[in-house]
């Protein structure tokens, strides 16, 4: 997939998220032209790491529901992540073209729990995959 400049700032918007959110670690992902497809690795709330994938604390995010990483606070849920990223991708592409407050996405995201290393593969694969199916996507224009 090779992204336009709007593109280019979901791209580099996905990675800073981490940067955001020292809980959180972005795992592969892929930009589509009318959707996202991201692995988070959930890190510091629970004191696990990535390598530890057999500890459910990982979401696919698939820009429709809320999972807490950090039960503390609310604003430190994937719900909360996601639309901090919306957020500021919003932002910077309404400020190139000019259209402020203009929506940017749809209103909610899908997320799964990802439950064990078959699962993880499974959904790694997929996003590796998803440019190769764009032509065959129903969305397509």
């Amino acid at each position: 997939m090779r992204l336009n400049k709007y593109g280019e700032i979901v791209a580099s918007e996905w990675l800073r998220s981490a940067d955001v959110r020292s809980e959180i670690e972005c795992g592969e992902f892929v930009v589509m032209p009318n959707h996202l497809h991201g692995i988070v690795h959930i890190v510091g709330a629970y004191g696990n790491t990535p390598s530890s994938r057999d500890e459910h604390k990982m979401a696919y995010s698939h820009n429709k529901g809320v999972l807490p990483y950090a039960p503390t606070s609310p604003s430190r849920n994937i719900g909360a992540m996601v639309r901090g990223f919306k957020s500021a991708v919003s932002r910077r592409i309404n400020e190139i073209r000019g259209t402020p407050g203009e929506p940017v996405w749809q209103r909610n995201y899908y997320e799964h729990v990802i439950r064990n290393d078959d699962d993880y593969n499974c959904i790694a694969e997929y996003i590796a995959n998803n440019p190769q199916r764009w032509m065959e996507d129903s969305l397509h224009p």
